[in-house]
């Protein structure tokens, strides 16, 4: 059941499970370009409980546009920068060469030292060193990959990033259990920021990445909640007769946009978060829902059928005339805007099939970017190159993940149960 509907009529949300997420590479890219991350060195004294350079490696191959060398066809292992000679890695035709160092940190924890260096150039293109405890050292090897990723690419990576999800085991079941979690962006550290037998859904992260929104079905009543990741401290937004859905924090963090049918039909409402006053931004008898805010904050795209069939227009923030801006099907919905705010990834039927697309907003061709046939809930990475979605595989829930130019995409699956409503998080600040 596409997600509209499922909002409108506030019917049973089947949602996703427990454990670490898998990732599993789901085709390749042609000319992805040849990289070797050595394993990295340990000064006496150092035993990290996380192999740094499999991390780092990890992370590349899983964009498709990096293809990491096995460690058994490496003919040699260097740790530090001197002790490279660019001939022998030009015999194994790889472009790129990360090498490191992990040593102890004076007080505790550790230091690691680490370079890019290109290998036809014969140059180092980055070196640089942090510290990290031994809890920290997968989020520093993420960071590691981030910097490679971005001096190689020009874009900044996402590798620290996280996603948020909902995940559900015992389905239709009195042993039902849905959990809102939070994991690294490639699937580890999961963390369950909610557990419980009713109905949750609609992640939305606070722009400064440590707060999450979402709806709660407790006491067989919708309401929207903001919870804090660190403490776990929550407050109740909203929780008027009817729907209270749809929550998207503003690009500062200070208002709220929400869907609330409490004056009738399901309208766009925006909450100021302090002061906790609203204000109506649509008032029609079809049902508007899905809002999303443009990076500038100054105009909100949400879902309407007031055309007959769901479709997205846009307001603006500050109230107005709505104007259409999806034609090209007969349903569009749950627009997503890109980071950059010139495009959008939303939910389109086809054939009988829901889809991810890509739409440039003003025109443009679209660009169908998952295949069906019941894809979801679409949310763009904070660099703008890839999107995570829900879809289904094998008959359970599942998210995707795409890259915008093309190219290997990823499912995520967990060991039981389905996992649905994926989020990704802001640059972590």
């Amino acid at each position: 059941m596409p997600r509209i509907v499922s909002i409108l009529l506030l019917c049973l949300l089947s949602l996703p499970a427990q454990a670490r997420l898998t990732i599993e590479i789901t085709g390749g890219v042609e000319g992805a370009q040849p990289i070797a991350v050595v394993p990295f060195g340990q000064v006496e004294g150092a035993q990290p409980g996380v192999d740094v350079a499999s991390v780092i490696a990890a992370d590349l191959a899983r964009t498709g546009r990096f293809k990491p060398m096995p460690t058994r066809e490496m003919l040699v292992t260097p740790h530090r920068a001197e002790e490279v000679d660019f001939r022998e890695w030009e015999l194994l035709a790889t472009n790129n060469l990360v090498i490191g160092e992990i040593s102890p940190a004076e007080g505790g924890g550790y230091r690691i030292d680490y370079s890019l260096l290109d290998v036809y150039g014969g140059k180092k293109l980055l070196g640089s060193s942090l510290r990290s405890s031994e809890k920290s050292l997968r989020l520093s090897a993420h960071r590691i990959a981030d910097a490679i990723y971005e001096k190689l690419t020009g874009d900044p990576g996402v590798f620290s990033t996280r996603i948020a999800y909902v995940t559900s085991t015992g389905r239709g079941t009195s042993d039902e259990r849905v959990s809102l979690r939070v994991a690294d962006a490639d699937g580890f550290n999961p963390q369950t920021i909610v557990d419980s037998p009713d109905p949750i859904m609609s992640p939305a992260w606070s722009p400064d990445g440590r707060k999450l929104a979402y709806v709660s079905f407790e006491n067989r009543q919708s309401s929207i909640y903001v919870q804090e990741l660190a403490t776990g401290r929550r407050d109740k937004i909203a929780s008027y007769p009817g729907i209270n859905g749809s929550p998207a924090f503003s690009p500062d963090g200070s208002r709220m946009a929400m869907t609330l049918s409490k004056d009738g039909n399901p309208d766009v409402y925006v909450m100021n978060l302090g002061s906790r006053q609203l204000s109506r931004l649509t008032d029609h008898y079809a049902i508007d829902t899905e809002p999303a805010w443009s990076p500038d904050g100054g105009t909100i795209y949400f879902t309407s059928d007031r055309g007959g069939q769901p479709q997205v227009y846009r307001v603006s923030a500050s109230g107005g005339a709505a104007e259409r801006i999806s034609f090209e099907g007969d349903y569009n919905a749950a627009a997503e805007v890109a980071p950059n705010g010139r495009a959008l990834a939303l939910v389109t039927r086809t054939a009988g099939r829901f889809r991810i697309a890509f739409d440039q907003i003003g025109g443009g061709a679209r660009r169908l970017l998952s295949s069906g046939p019941l894809d979801e809930s679409p949310s763009f990475a904070p660099n703008g190159s890839m999107v995570i979605y829900a879809s289904q595989n094998n008959g359970r829930g599942v998210l995707a993940v795409t890259p915008i130019a093309g190219g290997s995409g990823q499912r995520l699956t967990q060991d039981a149960g389905e996992v649905r409503e994926p989020a990704w998080s802001p640059f972590l600040r």
